[in-house]
């Protein structure tokens, strides 16, 4: 009889877990950004929450809660009820923090979430100063060995995903390089443009005022393919550095746990913003490629950009404590 109640009462929690998940949304939805109001991240949030409420009939709220290295909203999301009303825009940062803030992480990055689509890819781009007369990546590689010093890159600050992309090229280029971090993209690109550093991985938007001026010289996007942003440019890897994959990405995760048709909800709604023509403008002013994956896709993605990047962190000795 035992056995037979808690069979019956793991089946009531089923179906009341299955009805829910049917009158799923039934209020309001906070989507969580873990970065301060106004940024691409915040703006782009704001656009695919304005979207999933005119599709889901119930408000989408934007939340900010930045700090930390984005692991303050990671470990919010990672905590709240996984009823599918509070989400996170995660970042890079999501598989990336726990192995730089070793001390400090209190998530699994694949453990503690629910994916359900990978949003955006953030394209960065190599850029150089007019100091260093390279056009191609061959090139830039072939100056810097020549010269036998060590070279130096700037990033946006400690344990950020350009800092990353910096110490990724000089592991698979050999070089002796060091790392020069600012408090922001614009200070480093500054840097960069008065030829105090000689290279940077940055975003394409906040790149892209200084590549206008013709101050900085762009060689080569970060990622695996060549950006709808920039089409002219080369990948990295194919322009000199087999091998070379670099992805800052945004996609929308869950805590783990969540309803597989509460996911399933959404990511029906995400889809339909996939082939939008409005989307596909609007992410493309901000340097933005759309992606809008399936959560299984979104999940072994995380897996093995997270792996790949602790490998890395661990190997360059790279922290942000």
């Amino acid at each position: 009889m035992k056995w037979l109640s808690h069979c019956l009462a793991a089946s009531l929690i089923c179906a009341g877990a299955a009805a829910h998940a049917q009158d799923y949304p039934s209020k309001p939805i906070n989507i969580v950004v873990p970065f301060t109001p106004g940024g691409v991240t915040d703006v782009m949030t704001r656009q695919i929450a304005a979207k999933l409420q005119s599709d889901l009939g119930q408000p989408v709220v934007v939340v900010n809660k930045p700090g930390a290295g984005t692991m303050i909203a990671s470990a919010y999301v990672a905590k709240a009820p996984a009823d599918g009303y509070t989400l996170l825009m995660a970042a890079s940062s999501l598989g990336i923090a726990p192995s730089l803030y070793k001390t400090t992480a209190n998530y699994d990055p694949v453990k503690d979430f629910q994916p359900v689509s990978l949003i955006a890819s953030v394209p960065h781009v190599l850029v150089t100063g007019k100091q260093l007369q390279a056009s191609s990546v061959k090139e830039l590689i072939a100056t810097l060995k020549k010269d036998g010093k060590s070279a130096t890159f700037a990033s946006s600050g400690n344990g950020t995903s350009n800092h990353l992309e910096g110490e990724l090229f000089a592991a698979l280029t050999g070089l002796k390089m060091t790392h020069i971090p600012y408090k922001g993209s614009v200070p480093a690109l500054t840097s960069l443009a008065g030829g105090e550093v000689d290279l940077l991985f940055v975003d394409i938007a906040a790149a892209q005022p200084f590549l206008d001026s013709g101050k900085v010289r762009p060689l080569a996007v970060t990622t695996k393919t060549r950006s709808s942003v920039l089409p002219e440019l080369p990948t990295v890897e194919e322009s000199g550095l087999p091998g070379y994959d670099a992805m800052p990405w945004l996609g929308i995760v869950a805590p783990a746990g969540t309803p597989p048709a509460v996911v399933e909800r959404l990511q029906v709604s995400l889809q339909k913003m996939k082939a939008a023509s409005d989307v596909q403008e609007q992410f493309k002013k901000m340097g933005l490629d759309p992606l809008f994956t399936k959560p299984a896709d979104f999940g072994a993605f995380i897996v093995s950009d997270s792996a790949k990047w602790a490998e890395l962190i661990k190997k360059s000795g790279a922290t942000a404590e």
